[in-house]
Order: C-alpha cells, then structure tokens, then sequence
C-alpha cells in the first residue's frame, strides 16, 4: 500500500535542482480551513532538508495575502518547485482523507471565492462534508480531526524530505557532475 510520502515523492523533482516550497494556505479563525495553517506550524519544528515552509499559525498564508506570498516566493527561489496544502469539503464518507495529485490546489473554491491556483503539485485534507452554506460548516468541523490530520500529513512531509534526500544523494553518486562530462 502506498503512503502520502510516497505519494509525494513521485511528483518531486529528482533531476533538478529546484527548491521545494510548502505553501500551506487557510486561517486559524476557522476550525476547518486550519488544516494548512497547523501543518505548516508543525512542519516549522521539523529540521528539513530540502524543503521551505510558507503558512503557519503565527504567519498564515490566506485569501489576503495568497498574492504577495506567490509573488515572494517568486522573487526570493530560482526555480521554486511549490506544493500547495489547504483544507477541502467533499463526500461524508471521504472526510479525514488525504489527498495527494499534480498540478495546482485551488484555494478557496469550496466557499466560492476566486484566488489564484497554488503548486506544481497538491496536497488537500478533506475536513467536512460539501454541499450547503460551505463557510458554516468549515466554521463548524471539529479541531480534533483537523489536528490529527495535520500531524499525520506534517509526518508524511518529514518522511518524503528525508525520502527525497536520500534519492537524491543517490543520483549525485550515481553522476559525475564535472565539467569535463560536458566536454
């Protein structure tokens, strides 16, 4: 059975070196749409490798500033290969679920705003049921499930970024970068 890391790992870009940007968007002043915010707080604690955190509880990244943190992570990487993390509604059945899929997350579609799409790749939790007066019902899902999922999916990062250096510390061995293989 395959893993969220490992799910992640598929989409990260072993070939290439781009930095791996986290942008985990939503707010602590709703229950439901924390899910990016407290994992991004538990990822900060984390010692990564290769990955940078943008959305934490104390800095969060949410429908006011979404554009701006884009446009910094733009101006301060090369490159930046982004992961965007927010909370969702769906199915009853497939609450507490982890999502993980190519190309971008779009943030604020379940209470019907228009923000922009964030991350080569994505990775959303499902927090309550869709359907019927949306913004009601993020207010109303239940701290301990978001909670549980945002550990369980800061674990899951930890192990990929551990997993990713190591595959790539496995290429670098496996090529030899000088400059006279260019030759």
């Amino acid at each position: 059975m395959k893993t969220i890391a490992d799910g992640i790992l598929e989409f990260l870009p072993l070939y290439k070196r781009s930095p791996i940007i986290i942008v985990c968007i939503g707010t602590d002043r709703s229950t439901g749409d924390s899910l990016g915010p407290l994992t991004g707080s538990f990822l900060q604690e984390a010692d990564f490798t290769h990955f940078h955190v943008y959305g934490t509880l104390e800095e969060p990244v949410h429908a006011v500033n979404l554009k701006e943190k884009l446009q910094e992570i733009q101006e301060k990487y090369t490159l930046p290969f982004i992961i965007g993390i927010d909370a969702c509604l769906g199915r009853m059945k497939n609450i507490g679920m982890i999502k993980v899929g190519s190309g971008p997350v779009k943030p604020g579609a379940g209470v019907k705003k228009d923000l922009p799409t964030v991350g080569h790749m994505h990775i959303t939790g499902i927090v309550n049921v869709s359907g019927y007066m949306e913004f009601f019902v993020l207010q109303n899902t239940r701290l301990n499930l978001v909670m549980k999922m945002a550990k369980h999916l800061a674990s899951a990062i930890i192990q990929s970024d551990q997993l990713y250096a190591k595959q790539k510390n496995t290429i670098s061995d496996k090529w030899d970068f000088t400059e006279e293989n260019y030759l």
